[in-house]
């Protein structure tokens, strides 16, 4: 290994920026760095789908970005976050031919920022499973245990992060995809408010209530100052933009107090399901952490239609898939082919076509009823405290989207705890929390009502401090079940 490379496993983003800023190391040589370890682990861990490395690298010579991640390698999901030159695939096969002309807004903002992008990451196709383990490009393979998932749908980038590959990569989030594999790959995830950050030009109409992106980190500190750089509005969105944070930057935040807050946590799920015991422990070890830390903390949890959450995604997200892949056909000239897309997506594709329009106005106004509801819980706390996932990491195969009833029999389960905020539009944050009985990160998940990222991030870093989790997986990776 490389002094260089060892700079990777040693800091997070701010730090490595805090080098390359003293001139200690320079961005040329972390992006070398950065892709000797793509190149040497991405054979194992298949996260990096596309390489850009010689624009990066190019870049990397001419940094003039004032930011604390200024000079720093990162890469970006492969779905609806375009990078000028390379693909856009949305991990399907009726995309696979498609290059990027122009950065999204999103990109636009990384770039202004510093960050040096190096390629794309893997995602299930379209972005539709909690795996990630597209028939185009075979599965993301988690750097804890080779035979497990990374989940989904920011699997690639959640395993390029803790694999070491890069300290920090962009990830979004329709239903849990940048939570779930935050927490099955020990990151911190945070989902943002609605509208916080730029979908344009994609993931418009039905599916931007829902869609929102940031990153996976290592660190707390690294979320909140990649938020700062791509937060804020654009004009023509179609939700106004939350409140700039009250301390000036959401990093700023991390130095001012956390205020004493009321907190609830629950180990049932909505549904009234039982978690798996390792969930359950690490939500109660969490609460005790947070009481000593002088919060007041109880049981207590929103109450909301369980149902609705679930049908209000299936039908608006599944309406803008359904365009996207009429809208592809339309370029391309022909029929939809039955190895254009997969089994389940092609479930989902047909039944949209053949939905009764007045469904989807029912799941619109599911969405109001749903946020209201669980609204009533931010009258008496400030944050709810649960698990981000009820269930322990699940082994490759066991989410199959070419079995529709696998998918049916096992899917639902892993968003069960973080759907519901893509609905309500509520932050939510996946914070590590310890390793489940098969060596494997858990998560729990933190809720805040509407732009309270600050609590959010303030609660998160005090955590983080009290009780500080790995950054890096070993390697070599443990390679069975």
């Amino acid at each position: 290994m490389s002094d260089t490379e060892r700079l990777l496993d040693e800091n997070d983003t701010i730090g490595l920026a805090a080098l390359v800023a003293a001139g200690e190391v320079s961005s040329l040589e972390l992006v070398d760095a950065s892709i000797a370890r793509i190149e040497s682990r991405n054979p194992a861990l298949n996260a990096v789908v596309a390489k850009r490395y010689e624009k990066a690298r190019s870049e990397a010579k001419n940094v003039t970005a004032n930011s604390p991640i200024a000079g720093v390698p990162f890469l970006v999901k492969d779905l609806n976050c375009d990078v000028a030159g390379l693909p856009a695939t949305k991990g399907s096969r009726l995309f696979a031919d498609v290059i990027a002309t122009n950065d999204c807004e999103l990109t636009k903002r990384f770039k202004a920022a510093g960050l040096l992008i190096l390629g794309n990451t893997n995602t299930p196709e379209m972005g539709k499973a909690p795996v990630t383990e597209s028939l185009l490009f075979g599965p993301a393979h988690n750097p804890w245990r080779l035979t497990h998932s990374t989940g989904g749908s920011s699997g690639g980038s959640a395993a390029a992060v803790i694999g070491g590959m890069v300290t920090a990569g962009h990830a979004n989030d329709g239903g849990g995809s940048i939570r779930i594999p935050a927490s099955e790959c020990g990151l911190y995830g945070l989902k943002p408010t609605r509208g916080r950050t730029p979908t344009w030009p994609a993931a418009a109409a039905f599916s931007y209530p829902m869609g929102i992106g940031h990153a996976v980190t290592r660190t707390v500190r690294d979320s909140a100052a990649i938020l700062d750089a791509i937060s804020g509005p654009l004009a023509g969105d179609p939700y106004p933009s939350p409140p700039a944070p009250t301390a000036g930057s959401f990093l700023a935040a991390l130095d001012q107090d956390t205020p004493k807050l009321r907190i609830g946590f629950s180990t049932v799920s909505p549904a009234g399901k039982d978690m798996h015991p390792a969930a359950v422990e690490a939500i109660e070890r969490t609460a005790m952490l947070l009481e000593s830390l002088g919060h007041h903390v109880e049981e207590a949890a929103p109450r909301w239609d369980v149902a609705m959450p679930a049908n209000s995604l299936a039908m608006v997200m599944g309406a803008s898939g359904a365009k996207a892949v009429e809208d592809r056909l339309a370029e391309l000239g022909r029929e939809l082919r039955d190895d254009d897309i997969e089994p389940f997506t092609r479930f989902l594709h047909d039944r949209m076509l053949a939905i009764d329009p007045l469904r989807i106005v029912e799941a619109l106004q599911q969405i109001e009823i749903v946020s209201r509801d669980i609204a009533r819980f931010y009258d008496t706390y400030d944050v709810w405290l649960t698990s981000t996932l009820p269930v322990l990491v699940p082994e490759l195969g066991v989410i199959n989207t070419s079995d529709i009833d696998s998918v049916f029999a096992h899917a639902g389960r892993f968003a069960e705890l973080t759907a519901v905020f893509n609905v309500t539009g509520q932050p939510a944050a996946s914070i590590p929390a310890g390793f489940d009985p098969n060596g494997l990160p858990i998560g729990v998940q933190i809720v805040g009502r509407h732009c309270s990222e600050e609590i959010l991030l303030q609660l998160s870093a005090q955590i983080e401090t009290a009780s500080p989790w790995p950054t890096i997986a070993p390697w070599p990776p443990t390679p069975g079940s």
